[in-house]
C-alpha cells in the first residue's frame, strides 16, 4: 500500500527544509493518490522537473515506493518550459500535487529518480 499524497508531500517539504533549501507546496492535488510533480527552480531562469516514473521503473520488490523520472527532454530547461510543462500537466489532471523547490546547486532530494 503506498502512501497518501498528502502525507508524502509533508514529509518531503519538511526534509528539502531540514536540508537547507526552500520548497513550498505550489498546488494542492488529491489527498489520497494525486500525482506529485517536483520543480527545482535554480534562481537563474532554469529549472527541472520531476514527475512520477512509468510503471516499467517500479521494482517487484519495493512497487509501493515513489519513483520519479526527468520530465524535460534538456534539464535544466528554461523556466518557462518548466511552467508550461507543468500547464499541461495540470489541464489533463487537475488533481496533480506541484511542489517546488528553490535550490541553486539543483537538488532534488528524491530517493528515487530513474532516467
Amino acid at each position: 500500500m503506498r502512501l497518501k499524497s498528502g502525507i508524502w508531500v509533508a514529509a518531503y517539504v519538511r526534509r528539502c527544509h531540514i536540508e537547507g533549501a526552500f520548497a513550498a507546496v505550489r498546488r494542492r492535488g488529491a489527498d489520497e493518490a494525486g500525482a506529485i510533480f517536483i520543480k527545482v527552480n535554480r534562481l537563474d531562469g532554469t529549472a527541472d522537473v520531476y514527475g512520477p516514473a512509468p510503471q516499467s521503473a517500479f521494482e517487484d520488490a519495493q512497487p509501493a515506493d515513489r519513483a520519479f523520472s526527468p520530465c524535460l527532454k534538456v534539464q535544466p530547461a528554461p523556466e518557462a518550459d518548466a511552467e508550461a510543462y507543468l500547464t499541461r500537466q495540470i489541464r489533463f489532471d487537475p488533481d496533480v500535487w506541484i511542489v517546488e523547490i528553490e535550490d541553486r546547486a539543483g537538488r532534488h532530494f528524491l530517493d528515487q529518480v530513474v532516467k
